[in-house]
């Protein structure tokens, strides 16, 4: 039977010429702590060290997502895992996955899966899909297409049985191997005002049978990886080839307060977007930073220091919590905020890192920084985005160097990204960003004429969100469209 989605979908492009329509999906985010103390730079910088060993050595994972607060703190040295939940199989079932924007696979652990924690410090309940007890499970075999395709990024391999399976190994030693299958995948679709559809469609996705290093520590475990990279085994590449959802996602991210979040599959809309080319050819997200400025003075780097190589370039990484800049860069970059704030804050080293005792508000004295990218899209950073406050220091407040010095990829982490729309427009091969308060509601684009619904958070809890739908249509049109849903829906019971 036909989803009641693209049921929908095909009435709507006839009562709407020339437009094509999307279910956008949204899925609610959560960021959790395991910690409620804070944490030391140098174990911040390990947890880092582990996902640039993956991007480094051109793994699928990369991790990351979005820098939510949980617990009542937003404070950066809280040691986080982003995830969502998602629903697979007949009946559904929950799973609490990590949103990775570099990797290809969407992952859970399975009810056969050997060596996975039992347990999460994360405060969630862990789940194992189930082959056997869902109804719509099917075995995707070594001959099939997307089997094939994932040969190309993922070290994809043939059992005796014709099963199409997978190994992931990461530069930690950590790493998962199982099969992949094709099942239900369930979203809630924007269909009208204040109106989402219980949507669905088949997805072929992993089942983990074998998980090493620290997929099993419980302090951080979840049920497994959502990605969100370009490859057409994801989830995104998946839906949006049927025509279901766009080819494109974006997220807001809340830096302070309660925090919060939208994670959209769809484009959001706001006026002051900018965009930047994605670099062809590359695993990950990376983009063109040809220069960093100084309160408007730019800096004496060589173009050279960001130009992408097998061991260079600039990737834009939601997963890692600090920022790195290649050491040709980040030398200049500290002089220059040094020499900018030497009459109101006094330098110094604090445990091996570049800081500063600050007697007044850092926003005051500390300059802006511009980070230009390709296509004349500039990102200004606050004080706040390229700096940490660690507590007081002889009795005025420590601030510190956010941005860390590394041989090679410059990353920009949570710090760069909080309290900003990022828009990863796949079509056009771009990503573009913008200064937002992430607590309001956002214009999402659901055609291709730029008709959009507004949806964002109305109450953040632990648990749940309400999310404020709106879609642009005519109102004869939607009251159809509402009447025929019913309509169907009443067929079906």
């Amino acid at each position: 039977m036909h989803s009641l989605c693209s049921f929908l979908i095909i009435l709507t492009t006839l009562l709407v010429p020339m437009s094509v329509v999307y279910c956008a999906s949204l899925l609610p985010l959560e960021r959790a702590f395991p910690l409620n103390h804070p944490v030391q730079l140098d174990q911040l910088r390990a947890r880092d060290r582990v996902r640039h060993a993956r991007l480094l050595q051109g793994s699928s994972y990369v991790g990351g997502v979005v820098d939510f607060a949980v617990e009542g703190s937003s404070d950066p040295y809280l040691v986080g895992l982003y995830f969502t939940k998602v629903k697979l199989g007949s009946p559904p079932r929950e799973f609490s996955v990590q949103i990775d924007t570099g990797s290809d696979v969407l992952w859970v652990s399975c009810s056969s899966c050997s060596n996975c924690p039992q347990s999460s410090g994360l405060g969630v309940p862990l789940s194992y899909f189930d082959a056997a007890s869902s109804s719509t499970v099917g075995p995707v075999r070594c001959s099939d297409t997307i089997c094939s395709s994932a040969v190309q990024t993922t070290a994809t391999q043939c059992s005796q049985n014709d099963q199409c399976s997978y190994a992931f190994q990461y530069g930690d030693g950590s790493g998962t191997s199982g099969y992949y299958v094709s099942d239900t995948f369930y979203f809630d679709a924007i269909l009208g005002q204040s109106l989402v559809a219980n949507s669905s469609a088949p997805v072929v996705f992993g089942c983990s049978t074998y998980q090493s290093g620290d997929l099993t520590k419980p302090d951080k475990a979840v049920d497994g990886i959502f990605g969100f990279g370009q490859g057409d085994l994801s989830v995104i590449s998946q839906l949006s080839a049927r025509g279901i959802t766009p080819r494109v996602f974006s997220h807001c991210l809340k830096g302070d307060g309660r925090g919060g979040g939208i994670l959209v599959l769809g484009e959001i809309l706001e006026p002051g977007i900018v965009y930047s080319p994605i670099v062809p050819s590359q695993p990950h997200y990376n983009l063109n930073l040809l220069s960093i400025a100084v309160n408007g003075h730019l800096l004496p780097i060589d173009p050279a220091a960001f130009a992408t190589s097998n061991n260079r370039g600039t990737i834009i990484d939601s997963g890692t919590t600090l920022a790195y800049l290649a050491e040709e860069a980040y030398i200049p970059f500290v002089s220059a905020i040094t020499s900018s704030v030497s009459q109101s804050a006094s330098p110094t080293i604090y445990k091996g890192n570049q800081c500063y005792t600050v007697v007044t508000s850092v926003d005051e004295i500390f300059p802006l920084v511009s980070l230009n990218f390709a296509g004349g899209a500039s990102m200004v950073l606050k004080p706040e985005e390229y700096l940490m406050h660690l507590g007081i220091y002889d009795g005025s407040a420590l601030w510190c160097m956010g941005f860390q010095k590394v041989q090679g990829v410059t990353i920009l982490g949570d710090l760069v990204l909080k309290d900003k729309i990022f828009v990863y427009d796949l079509v056009r091969q771009r990503i573009g960003w913008t200064i937002y308060d992430c607590s309001l509601s956002v214009n999402v684009s659901v055609t291709s004429s730029k008709d959009f619904i507004n949806a964002g958070q109305l109450s953040v809890s632990s648990s749940s969100r309400d999310i404020l739908l709106k879609l642009l249509l005519p109102l004869s049109i939607m009251t159809l469209l509402i009447h025929i849903m019913l309509f169907v829906e009443f067929q079906i019971l």
